[in-house]
C-alpha cells in the first residue's frame, strides 16, 4: 500500500475491517476523520482481532458511545485562545496551531472534534500574521509550541517561514514541535524538512508520540536518528491507552525502544475525556499502579511523567503515586520499587 486509509472503503479494500462493517463505519466516519498512513497500515496485523496498533487508528462503533463527563474540548484550548491558532495557559508558553489536520488520525484525540476535513484546516496567512504579532507583543511567552493537528505535514518551506518569523522575536528562546509524523511518515524527515526546524538564537526541541513498541519500526528509528544527529532533542510523549499499553511489558517495552532511539520519555499522558473514547480509558489507580511498577524495573532515563490534563483548561497535573508520606511522629514511610516500606528520620 502507497496510499493513505481516508475511507470505510478504504479499510474493507485493505483487509482492515470485515464488509459486514462498512455501515458502522460510515457512521462513524460522518463523525470523526480516518487516515491511517501506509506505514502503519503495514504494521497491522490482520490475524489479531485486538492489534494494539489497529486499536488507535481504526475507527470502532464504541466511538459513538458518548458518556456525561466527556466534553467536546477536554482540555479548555478555547477557554484560552485569545487570537486564533494561539492558546495561552501558562505564562511563559504558548500553542500555535498553524494546521489542523494530521497523517494519521488517533482514535482517541483529544482534539477529535477540532481536527479533520471538518476541522478549521490550515491558518490563513492573515491569520497566522496575527498569531505571530501576539507572540511578538508578549514579551513573557519563552517557548513556542507548534501542535495541532500535526504541524510536520506543513511544507519545509511553510515552516522555514514561521522560524524565521520566530527567529526575529528576542524573546522567544525555545520553538517545540509536537508530531507523530518520525513514527507514521518517517520517509518526511528529509534535509529539506529538518532545516526547516531549526532557526537562529533558538533551541528546537521535538516531542515525539508514540504509544506501543512496534511504532518504533526501523524507518522511525532512522528518521530520528536523523533528527537527532541535526541537533534536535527529541522528547517522548505517550498516552496510556487501554488494549495498546496497558501492561509493565509492553510499556517498559515502549519507553526502552525511545531512550535507545534518542528520545527522552516527556509525559505519559492518562486519557483525556473526549468524546467517545470511554472504551480507551483506565482507572487513574490502574496507571499509578503500572508507573509504579516501572520504578526499579527500568533505568531512571526511561521514566516519564504520568500526567493528566485537568478538563476545563486548569493544566497539566502529575498524578504518578507518592512512594513517601507523612506518619504524624515527624519521621515518613517510604515505600521502595519492590513495595517495601522503609521509615526516613525528620529532617
Amino acid at each position: 500500500m502507497n496510499r493513505p486509509i481516508r475511507t470505510p472503503r478504504a479499510l474493507v479494500d485493505a483487509g482492515l475491517a470485515g464488509p459486514e462493517r462498512l455501515g458502522e463505519l460510515e457512521a462513524v466516519a460522518a463523525r470523526y476523520a480516518i487516515a491511517i498512513s501506509p506505514a502503519m497500515a503495514a504494521l497491522i496485523d490482520r490475524s489479531d482481532p485486538d492489534d494494539p496498533i489497529a486499536r488507535q487508528f481504526v475507527p470502532d462503533v464504541a466511538e459513538l458511545t458518548v458518556t456525561p463527563e466527556e466534553r467536546k474540548d477536554p482540555i479548555g484550548d478555547l477557554t484560552h485562545s485569545p487570537v486564533e491558532g494561539i492558546v495561552h495557559r501558562y505564562p511563559d508558553r504558548v500553542l500555535l496551531k498553524a494546521v489542523h489536520v494530521c497523517p494519521v488520525y488517533c482514535r482517541f484525540c483529544f482534539r477529535r472534534e477540532m481536527v479533520g476535513p471538518q476541522g478549521p484546516g490550515t491558518l490563513t496567512p492573515e491569520a497566522l500574521d496575527k498569531a505571530l504579532n501576539y507572540i511578538g507583543e508578549h514579551p513573557e511567552i519563552w517557548e513556542v509550541i507548534l501542535t495541532g493537528g500535526d504541524p510536520l505535514v506543513m511544507s519545509p518551506r511553510r515552516l522555514g517561514e514561521i522560524m524565521e518569523r520566530l527567529a526575529t522575536i528576542e524573546h522567544v528562546k525555545i520553538v517545540r514541535f509536537h508530531t507523530r509524523v518520525p513514527v507514521v511518515e518517517p520517509e518526511r524527515i528529509d534535509g529539506d524538512l529538518i532545516g526547516a526546524l531549526r532557526a537562529s538564537g533558538k533551541a528546537t526541541y521535538l516531542a515525539v508520540h508514540a504509544n506501543h513498541p512496534r511504532e518504533l519500526t526501523p524507518a522511525a528509528r532512522a528518521a530520528c536518528t536523523r533528527l537527532a544527529d541535526a541537533g534536535i532533542v527529541l522528547l517522548g510523549q505517550s498516552v496510556l491507552l487501554r488494549g495498546v499499553n496497558d501492561d509493565p511489558e509492553t510499556l517498559a517495552a515502549l519507553l526502552r525502544a525511545m531512550v535507545e532511539t534518542r528520545i527522552k520519555p516527556y509525559y505519559l499522558h492518562h486519557p483525556d475525556l473526549a468524546p467517545g473514547t470511554s472504551h480507551f480509558r483506565l482507572g487513574i489507580d490502574e496507571g499509578q499502579k503500572l508507573v509504579a511498577g516501572l520504578r526499579g524495573r527500568i533505568s531512571g532515563l526511561c521514566q516519564p511523567t504520568y500526567i493528566l490534563d485537568i478538563p476545563g483548561g486548569h493544566g497539566k497535573a502529575p498524578i504518578g503515586a507518592n512512594a513517601i508520606a507523612p506518619r504524624g511522629d515527624g519521621c515518613f514511610t517510604v515505600t521502595d520499587f519492590r513495595g517495601v516500606e522503609h521509615v526516613y528520620p525528620p529532617t
